[in-house]
């Protein structure tokens, strides 16, 4: 759901998938204390699950939307 999203707003993102890569799976456990997904870094603020509201503020900090 979360890449649709994205798509839909144009936002480029890159996907990784935790199950395949070990690095990124200790990231995310570092970052938000639990390997869950997913889990969306958007330049540096890091939000755990498919939260709207999350996704669309960091967007706008950022200037990414």
């Amino acid at each position: 759901m979360v890449k649709e999203y994205l798509k839909g707003k144009k936002v480029e993102f890159k996907e990784i998938d935790v199950s395949q890569d070990m690095n990124a799976a200790q990231w995310v456990y570092d970052h938000v204390g639990q390997l869950a997904t997913p889990a969306i870094d958007i330049d540096g603020t890091v939000i755990l699950g498919f939260d709207r509201h999350g996704i669309d503020q960091a967007l706008r900090e950022k200037k990414l939307i």
